[in-house]
């Protein structure tokens, strides 16, 4: 066989991994999700060394595309403190809702990248924390799936899910 018709393993091509799209919305985070941010962008720092040492260029890639998405996240973050008096749902604050059906649920109003639904943590940009931000306690809000009322709210500071 001619070498015309041989790929040599220095030949092939990087992966390419498109950049992560990131949100038009203004970047809020909370202080425990600028922490958690900044141990993430310093966690790929670590393994775009090491994808780097083992030359393993689809690593280096992908760890790339991570770290571009990660610092655009940071260099744009603007950190919300949680209001010092929660008379009204806002975010960084943890609101506590009782549906019609008499279920109670808390969730705290985050940041897009620090929300996790399984933790209670939603970001401020879904249609349930729009849907309660501006509420008080005793109010009677339209939410996905029905009715529900606020029966807590509380700042959220540095708290782990």
């Amino acid at each position: 066989m001619s070498r015309a018709f041989v790929k040599d393993q220095d030949d092939e091509s990087i992966d390419d991994f498109s950049d992560r799209p990131i949100s038009s919305n203004p970047n809020y985070v909370t202080a425990r999700g600028l922490k958690l941010m900044e141990a993430e962008i310093a966690a790929l720092r670590h393994s775009l060394a090491e994808a780097q040492r083992n030359e393993d260029r689809s690593s280096i890639s992908r760890v790339s595309r991570d770290l571009r998405y990660w610092m655009e996240r940071r260099t744009t973050a603007h950190l919300v403190e949680p209001p010092a008096d929660a008379k009204q749902v806002a975010f960084a604050t943890r609101v506590t809702i009782r549906r019609a059906d008499g279920r109670t649920t808390a969730y705290s109003i985050v940041g897009e990248d620090e929300a996790d639904l399984k933790h209670g943590l939603i970001a401020y940009s879904v249609p349930l924390a729009r849907a309660l931000l501006g509420s008080a306690v005793g109010d009677v809000v339209d939410v996905p799936g029905g009715e529900a009322e606020i029966t807590a709210i509380e700042p959220i500071v540095n708290r782990e899910p």
